[in-house]
């Protein structure tokens, strides 16, 4: 039987004709191994056809997506937020749209769009799924879904190996920032946005796309990830212990409510440092500064719930 036959009778039969999908799962994610056959098997029982390619790095991701493009309708992602990072030029280039199975350590892109941790319905949620477009955020060229900063969460990335995550999980996360404050030092920065500029003494400055970030953190309570705006804070303590205190507003996102947290919502923002210093976008280490951020409107189709309201 012929491919338009087999469409035709597919129809006819009140089925719509199968769809295809490149599938790139990261063996090298916290649960990549274990979880990519399974949920291939399930997405295929669901009626997607799959392209299988191996996920050796982001280069070749990238690559992956541009050379597929025309020949599939979807691009299927196991694994963390870093695999979603890589796939971020290539997706905007193609307009391809996403689908997400959380295999990853913090997942906070999956958080953020209601897609399930558990494996059998985030396949679901692909299979189901509605398409629904999604602001990106841009920092000197280099796109991020969460979000990206400067000062104690590039120390973070360095304390946070793929050892770490794989034993740890997602305490890993408060394992490595305890490290890391050890031994960070503020810094000085300046930020610009909207016409003004101010000269700050900071640990960090981080500068949001979406809602969560760091393993389940809060950039702003009242931020979204198709809300066209960008999301700002800075940490400007005296003293390292105050973080302590602060730390439960992280999780809201009401750490705005503290005089030692500068916050602000803008399109773009320029942050210079007296020296360059490592950009961390979505956990990978990406630019330098000065850094250039700038909201990319409505830039990527993903899947998510059927009832989700972002």
């Amino acid at each position: 039987m012929s491919a338009d036959a087999e469409a035709a009778g597919g129809l006819l039969e009140g089925h719509r004709p199968a769809r295809r999908a490149l599938f790139v799962a990261n063996g090298k994610s916290r649960r990549g191994a274990d979880g990519a056959d399974a949920a291939a098997a399930a997405l295929e029982r669901g009626g997607i056809r799959l392209v299988r390619e191996p996920c050796t790095d982001a280069e070749a991701l990238r690559a992956a997506i541009r050379r597929m493009a025309g020949s599939v309708d979807m691009v299927i992602l196991g694994g963390g937020d870093g695999t979603m990072n890589s796939a971020a030029p290539a997706l905007i280039e193609t307009g391809l749209p996403l689908g997400i199975l959380p295999l990853g350590t913090a997942n906070d892109l999956a958080r953020t769009l209601g897609i399930p941790t558990e494996l059998d319905e985030a396949v679901q949620v692909v299979l189901e799924g509605k398409p629904r477009r999604i602001d990106l955020g841009e920092v000197n060229g280099q796109p991020f879904f969460n979000v990206a900063s400067i000062g104690l969460s590039v120390a973070v990335t360095r304390e946070l190996t793929g050892e770490v995550k794989r034993r740890w999980g997602r305490l890993g996360y408060a394992l490595a920032t305890c490290r890391a404050l050890w031994k960070m030092r503020p810094f000085r920065a300046e930020i610009r946005h909207d016409g003004t500029g101010h000269r700050v003494r900071t640990l960090q400055v981080a500068v949001g796309n979406g809602r969560f970030y760091g393993g389940g953190m809060t950039i702003d309570e009242g931020a979204a990830i198709d809300d066209g705006r960008l999301n700002l804070y800075s940490l400007e303590f005296e003293g390292l212990w105050k973080l302590a205190l602060i730390y439960p507003a992280f999780r809201s996102g009401r750490h705005g409510l503290w005089h030692e947290v500068r916050t602000a919502c803008m399109e773009e923002v320029e942050i210079r440092t007296r020296r360059p210093r490592p950009v961390n976008t979505d956990g990978e280490l990406t630019t330098r500064t000065p850094a250039r951020f700038r909201v990319l409107r409505g830039a990527v189709s993903v899947l998510v719930p059927p009832s989700r309201d972002l």
